[in-house]
């Protein structure tokens, strides 16, 4: 009976693969493209790189995590964030975990969204253990988890944002463990980097990402971590967490070899444009959140230039073992 079911379920997927590559194949990716572009400008500009199938994979993929963000923080595009009521946010869950399972399945979900993702995770034959993996990262924000050392940082971000990478190299083709390594390490180095820049306005909604063990090194009180009179302080635990990405932000560089060159070129551009946000927030120091750190479009076209450099010089560039001490995924065994 076994061998039936799964045969069934095999056939229910592929029926929907063609469905969504016969019915409608541009919805999804045309939708994912105005996601992106309101979203996020550097993922946007990164992902113009792409070659058209990638990048139609791409942009479905990253407006199924947008949309899991806003709905359990009910927000649109990362805006409007609200703290909202913890059973309320475990029912959101829920709901995004059941038709998440759904697009998995193969099964319609009359959803753009969700069809999308179906469509994704049939082409590339991505595990299904990975979106809902990345489900598990928002309910730790559900159930408004702390974080006590760097490694516990480290765990969320790995949800959130490692096992994205995790997906996008499959979506460009990487299957080899050690390339996977990489793209989960840039996964790492992109969140910390996002809660370095966002700390006072995540903590504003009663969101702490930072280890609390750096804060009390700091003197800071968690429900204090917004309060302007920390500036100075919060400003040293901000550059340890650009300092923690740095490692990563290295070590994604040496996936680059092992992927097609225009991937290997977007994944460049959107490493150098993130590691500068980082950048930006440490000189800044205790004015970091003045205003929110982004790259300009210059800036961002000199990153688009290097990341083609970066992509070539990659290839004739000796293959280095990941740097001992980085932290490892726990899928990787």
């Amino acid at each position: 009976m076994s061998t039936i079911r799964d045969a069934t379920a095999a056939a229910m997927r592929a029926a929907a693969l063609k469905r969504a590559r016969s019915a409608a194949p541009d919805d999804a990716a045309r939708h994912g493209g105005q996601v992106i572009q309101a979203g996020s400008s550097s993922f946007a500009a990164a992902a113009k790189l792409f070659d058209e199938a990638t990048r139609h994979s791409t942009v479905k993929l990253y407006a199924w995590c947008r949309h899991c963000d806003d709905v359990i923080d009910g927000q649109q595009l990362g805006h409007g964030q609200l703290q909202g009521r913890r059973d309320a946010g475990l029912q959101r869950l829920a709901e995004l975990e059941a038709l998440t399972q759904r697009a998995c399945d193969g099964r319609p979900c009359g959803n753009v969204v969700f069809d999308g993702l179906a469509e994704v995770v049939q082409r590339h034959e991505i595990p299904v253990w990975l979106p809902l993996e990345h489900l598990r990262g928002f309910a730790m924000d559900v159930e408004g988890v702390r974080y006590e050392t760097l490694a516990d940082t480290l765990l969320y971000c790995y949800r959130v944002a490692g096992v994205v990478g995790l997906m996008m190299a499959r979506v460009m083709g990487a299957r080899d463990a050690a390339v996977l390594d990489r793209a989960c390490d840039l996964g790492l180095a992109f969140q910390l980097t996002n809660i370095a820049r966002d700390i006072v306005e995540d903590a504003a909604i009663g969101r702490i990402y930072v280890p609390l063990q750096w804060l009390r090194t700091e003197g800071i009180e968690p429900e204090a971590v917004a309060e302007p009179r920390h500036r100075a302080a919060l400003a040293r635990v901000a550059a340890r967490l650009v300092a923690s990405a740095d490692p990563y932000y290295a070590s994604a560089r040496q996936g680059l070899a092992a992927l097609p060159v225009r991937s290997a070129w977007s994944v460049a551009t959107a490493r150098g444009v993130y590691r500068e946000i980082g950048r930006k927030v440490y000189r800044r120091g205790e004015h970091a959140w003045d205003a929110r750190a982004r790259t300009s479009g210059a800036e961002k076209a000199w990153h688009v230039a290097r990341g083609m450099a970066l992509a070539l010089a990659a290839r004739a560039l000796p293959e280095a073992p990941r740097a001992p001490g980085l932290w490892q995924r726990p899928d990787r065994g």
